[in-house]
């Protein structure tokens, strides 16, 4: 197979992506998604650039022109996994030289990269009606993951006053100018049907990070500072795509989500939002706050403008697949993949 790839890929040469590469990666991507995403390419390559530990990005060129790239983030949490793994986030390769090995090549060097890390897997989503994608991912050795993919339109969520949550405990689930953007001001709007003088919703503070340690261990059952800091920071420090908001019970911190309106990975061009991580503390299960939670974030939302949320959660959890069909969510038109790293391709 590798003898073949190489055949393959013959004339073509793979490095990592650089900042010159910004212009011609967007006009490859807007070829096969029709449409330009330059914020979305600009700010991955930025965070590529900046966090060379957790961003992997290579460019595939032939006769000095970029013909293909991939993209893919390091995880260390997201969806209650617990083994690091590479997010594959967003490949292409150029129509004029499709079928010769440069998506195969981009993708080994790819697995390269995630052994030198020291991570075990690759993960990703499509949808299931991307039928070239889908026969890429079969013969590239991909499987179908453990993780559900979930989704609610905004106009068909069902978040509202609840006496109680029907999860004692949400399990974690998975995934920017100084502060966020804070809408959980008062307002008219559906958020005024929670009890506000029960539970206080807003957007996270510098101060809140012990709180949400503290909250996911107890609910993880696992302390897992070093990655609930990198979500921290990220929401700190990226306010334009992340909507994370902290839970209080009489002052105390009871729990908390973090979302993100990321438009872009995966090949999605429309306005979509990721919810990340949501927790709440098991001393304050069934009492409404991951409601109240789920409801404040889809005003934010809606202020943003999304149309649609996307969450992931294992199959065997029922609890919490039961706490996100309450609240509108339903099986997505997209399906979740794993390969793991040094499986073999079946592609001859």
């Amino acid at each position: 197979m590798a003898t073949r790839t190489r055949q393959q890929a013959a004339g073509i040469s793979l490095r990592r992506t650089k900042a010159e590469d910004m212009d011609a990666v967007v006009a490859l991507d807007a070829t096969i998604a029709d449409r330009p995403r330059q914020f979305y390419f600009q700010r991955r390559l930025d965070a590529a650039l900046a966090q060379t530990g957790l961003h992997v990005q290579f460019s595939a060129e032939h006769d000095g022109k970029l013909v293909g790239f991939i993209k893919a983030r390091k995880l260390q949490g997201e969806f209650g996994h617990e083994e690091p793994a590479l997010r594959l986030e967003a490949m292409a390769v150029a129509p004029g030289v499709q079928r010769r090995g440069i998506g195969s090549a981009l993708l080994a060097r790819l697995e390269s990269e995630a052994k030198r890390m020291g991570v075990a897997a690759i993960r990703t989503t499509a949808s299931w009606r991307d039928h070239t994608i889908m026969q890429f991912f079969d013969s590239a050795g991909f499987e179908f993951a453990h993780n559900l993919v979930l989704d609610c339109p905004m106009r068909q969520n069902r978040v509202s006053a609840h006496e109680s949550d029907k999860v004692l405990a949400p399990a974690h689930v998975t995934g920017f100018s100084a502060t966020e953007v804070d809408y959980s001001a008062a307002a008219a709007n559906d958020f005024e049907a929670l009890a506000q003088d029960k539970f206080d919703v807003r957007a996270l503070k510098a101060g809140d990070l012990g709180d949400i340690i503290r909250i996911d261990q107890r609910v993880s059952g696992r302390r897992r500072e070093g990655y609930i800091r990198e979500l921290f920071d990220e929401a700190m420090n990226d306010s334009a795509v992340r909507v994370s908001l902290l839970a209080c019970v009489d002052g105390i911190a009871a729990g908390f989500v973090m979302a993100r309106t990321d438009f872009g990975d995966y090949g999605r061009a429309e306005p979509v939002a990721v919810l990340d991580t949501i927790g709440v503390d098991p001393d304050y299960g069934h009492r409404g706050v991951g409601h109240a939670l789920l409801s404040q974030l889809f005003v934010n939302l809606a202020a943003l403008r999304v149309e649609r949320v996307e969450t992931m959660v294992t199959r065997e959890n029922f609890d919490l697949l039961g706490f996100f069909y309450d609240a509108g969510f339903a099986r997505s038109q997209r399906l979740s993949f794993d390969k793991r790293v040094g499986k073999a391709s079946t592609k001859v």
